[in-house]
C-alpha cells in the first residue's frame, strides 16, 4: 500500500517526517513524498535547517485513490504554509471523503481545520492549535495519541515529537486495518 506524505517546500519539522516514514517501510509500505510543488523540500529541526528531501509528486497531481492513506507531518511553518494552498487543503479534504485514514501530529491539525474535517471529531495537537479545533467544530483532547473513527475515516492525532513512538505504532496499525477493510 503506497501512503502519501504531505508536506510544505519548506518547514516540516524532519523528525515528524523521517520517523513515520520509516515505520511506513517497516510495515512493507511504501511512503510517497507530496508538495505543493516539485523538487525537493526543506525540513528543519525545530528553526535550524536539517537535511532536504526528493519530492514524489506535487499535490496537484495527486490524486487520493493512489494512497491507502495520508500521514501529515507538523512544524509550525510546514501546516500553516500548506492550509494557504488551495490544492493542498483540497487533496486533505479528499482523503476524508473517500474514507481514507488520515494520521497528524503536532501542528498538522491547521491543515484538518482549514479542510473543514475536524468538526464533530475528537483529535489532540500541539495544546495552541486546541481553540482553533474548538472554533472549527472539534474536541480538543490532551493525549498522546487519539483515534478518533465518528466520522466516515479514521483520524489518527498526537501531540509532539515526544509521541512518536506511539504514534507511529499507531497509525500503522490503523493503516493495516483500513486497508484490509478496503
Amino acid at each position: 500500500m503506497q501512503i502519501a506524505f504531505l508536506v510544505a517546500p519548506e518547514g516540516v519539522e524532519q523528525v515528524e517526517l523521517t520517523e513515520p516514514w520509516q515505520a511506513v517501510l517497516n510495515s512493507g509500505d511504501v511512503p510517497h513524498l507530496v508538495s505543493t510543488r516539485s523538487g525537493r523540500i526543506q525540513a528543519f529541526n525545530h528553526l535550524d535547517k536539517a537535511d532536504t528531501f526528493r519530492v514524489d509528486c506535487a499535490v496537484d497531481a495527486a490524486d487520493v485513490t493512489d494512497y491507502g492513506g495520508l500521514v501529515l507531518p507538523g512544524g509550525v511553518a510546514n501546516p500553516d504554509a500548506l492550509r494557504m494552498n488551495k490544492d493542498a487543503v483540497a487533496f486533505v479534504k479528499r482523503f476524508f471523503e473517500w474514507g481514507r485514514p488520515v494520521a497528524a501530529i503536532c501542528h498538522a491539525p491547521w491543515t484538518l481545520v482549514e479542510a473543514d474535517v475536524v468538526r464533530g471529531r475528537t483529535l489532540t495537537s500541539w495544546p495552541s492549535l486546541q481553540t482553533d479545533i474548538r472554533n472549527a467544530g472539534g474536541t480538543w483532547v490532551d493525549e498522546q495519541v487519539k483515534v478518533c473513527t465518528a466520522g466516515d475515516n479514521t483520524l489518527i492525532t498526537s501531540r509532539k515529537p515526544a509521541d512518536l513512538n506511539a504514534f507511529c505504532a499507531t497509525f500503522v496499525s490503523e493503516f493495516a486495518q483500513a486497508g484490509r477493510t478496503a
